[in-house]
């Protein structure tokens, strides 16, 4: 990794502007979230769902959650509130335009449309059964996957996890939200199992992952695909990504108990 390559980085991270922390109306916690290796643990970032496997260093996973934060602040800078699908796509071509300069290797970013046979589905099943497919081989990743959602799914829609994933995903009769995961390999090189999804619906939304769609009353696209984290970069620019974060993080950031 040249040196150049981190300084391209840090400039692009100082350089992207973010929504105004005040129009945001940002209630700012002082709950902090110690990130263990030796644990799996899940993070509700905004509209991201992310879990780590053990052996994940606290700096890599908090690494990871910023990176998310800021490509999902930059993207709400440039699409405010995606109100259909297409402009929901828009909005995901900004959220992988950052992280492919912060070091996440992203090969494809297209969508597919989601096509349930039953009369109705269940966007948390959408997400388990393309997390099946993406994560064939890996049980206990695709295990993780559902014991994040579960633990999820138990909670009240009132909680501040559940309150801030509706707040981020949401707008209108559209939703976007992104699922992830994330492994080490054998040589110790980072991985995520990125699932994001936009949805269309011809009614107003009140809350998307536990909610039982009808197939004629909603068109849900997806991305999944498999992106190694260059951890050496993504290093390079923590300091520069804190920086810029110190005024949303504790407002878009939620530690899931342990699961």
């Amino acid at each position: 990794m040249s040196n150049n390559s981190i300084t391209g980085a840090r400039e692009f991270v100082t350089s992207v502007e973010l929504p105004d922390p005040l129009a945001l109306n940002l209630k700012v916690s002082k709950d902090i979230f110690d990130y263990d290796a030796a644990k799996q643990q899940a993070v509700v970032v905004g509209a991201d769902v992310i879990a780590f496997v053990k052996g994940v260093t606290p700096e890599q996973r908090n690494d990871i959650v910023n990176a998310s934060l800021l490509a999902q602040l930059v993207a709400k800078k440039k699409v405010p509130k995606p109100s259909t699908l297409t402009t929901v796509k828009e909005w995901y071509e900004d959220y992988f335009d950052v992280l492919s300069r912060i070091g996440f290797a992203i090969q494809d970013k297209g969508f597919a449309e989601y096509r349930e046979a039953s009369d109705s589905f269940e966007a948390h099943e959408a997400i388990l059964e393309i997390a099946t497919a993406l994560l064939a081989g890996a049980p206990g990743a695709l295990a993780l996957v559902k014991t994040t959602l579960d633990a999820l799914q138990k909670m009240s829609s009132n909680s501040p996890w559940i309150t801030l994933f509706n707040r981020e995903s949401q707008s209108a009769n559209t939703a976007r939200f992104q699922v992830s995961l994330v492994n080490e390999d054998e040589n110790g090189n980072l991985h995520v199992a990125l699932i994001a999804f936009g949805l269309e619906a011809r009614t107003k939304l009140t809350q998307v992952l536990f909610f039982k769609f009808h197939t004629n009353d909603v068109m849900l696209h997806h991305h999944s695909g498999k992106v190694t984290i260059n951890a050496h970069l993504l290093a390079g620019v923590r300091d520069q990504i804190a920086d810029k974060l110190i005024a949303y993080a504790s407002d878009y950031i939620k530690g899931l108990p342990d699961l």
